[in-house]
């Protein structure tokens, strides 16, 4: 299968390099188009494909079209590709908000999955929700969740409504979790700890709660329970959350979230 990543961003370049290195694809099945040319030098050191500035150069190729762009930059885009692209070309897009049927209306094609990954997928510990049109087969999907387990988990939803939901906790959830980190962060700086201090003493315990949780079968709530006891450290910190309805802060948040991925994709 030749692939083809528009866009030589974070995900592009991540999916590049995840595919190469699972032996997947191969540099020569492997083609990049970036229109930035100080970029798209940069991604020809990487050796991580052949890379190309003009869509007219490369699209043809390729079986899989991987929209790696930013959706504000979705319209200019599919203006120039729709002419060069066939029906059994399938394209994967990962633009957050842009809906199944949009991409179908504007680049004429059927063949479309739709996926939001994140960040973490750069070291291979990423989460990807993904979703299908009823055109792309049962082999097309399967070849593509391969691709995409190169960079960590997947899962498949039915709804595609669900991309939305996936874009707001685990597309944008790592930010959540690293502002947390900050806050405790200058709490341990407060406390006496210095930078490295306070970043080892934080990180260890992000590392350590959430290899704990997976180790085992039990609920956050039950993990919180074991490490309160009564008249506590913890119970009081809790209680300090609870008070300033910490948790419906970050519920909040995450819809707020959900709420700005369904107007980048014009939906409401």
């Amino acid at each position: 299968m030749k692939i083809l990543i528009i866009g030589g961003g974070n995900m592009g370049a991540t999916y590049a390099q995840s595919f190469l290195r699972s032996h997947i694809a191969s540099r020569e099945a492997m083609m990049i188009l970036e229109k930035s040319p100080e970029k798209a030098a940069e991604l020809a050191r990487k050796d991580i494909g052949r890379v190309f500035g003009r869509p007219e150069d490369c699209i043809d190729k390729a079986d899989l079209i991987i929209l790696a762009v930013k959706p504000q930059d979705a319209p200019v885009l599919f203006q120039n590709i729709r002419p060069l692209l066939h029906e059994q070309q399938v394209v994967l897009s990962i633009m957050a908000g842009v809906q199944i049927h949009t991409i179908a209306q504007a680049l004429g094609v059927h063949k479309i999955i739709r996926a939001m990954p994140n960040l973490p997928a750069q070291i291979g510990m990423g989460m990807t929700a993904f979703t299908s049109s009823e055109t792309v087969t049962r082999i097309e999907l399967v070849t593509v969740q391969n691709l995409l387990n190169t960079t960590g988990k997947t899962i498949y939803v039915e709804q595609e409504s669900s991309i939305d939901g996936a874009t707001a906790i685990s597309g944008s959830g790592p930010a959540y979790v690293w502002f947390f980190m900050k806050a405790m962060m200058s709490a341990a700086r407060d406390m006496g700890f210095n930078e490295s201090e306070a970043e080892l003493l934080v990180s260890q315990t992000f590392h350590g709660a959430v290899e704990l949780y997976r180790a085992t079968d039990l609920s956050c709530t039950e993990w919180i329970e074991r490490v309160c006891s009564r008249g506590g450290t913890t119970e009081a910190a809790l209680g300090v959350y609870e008070t300033n309805a910490v948790q419906a802060d970050i519920v909040a948040g995450a819809m707020a979230a959900l709420h700005r991925a369904k107007e980048l994709g014009g939906s409401k």
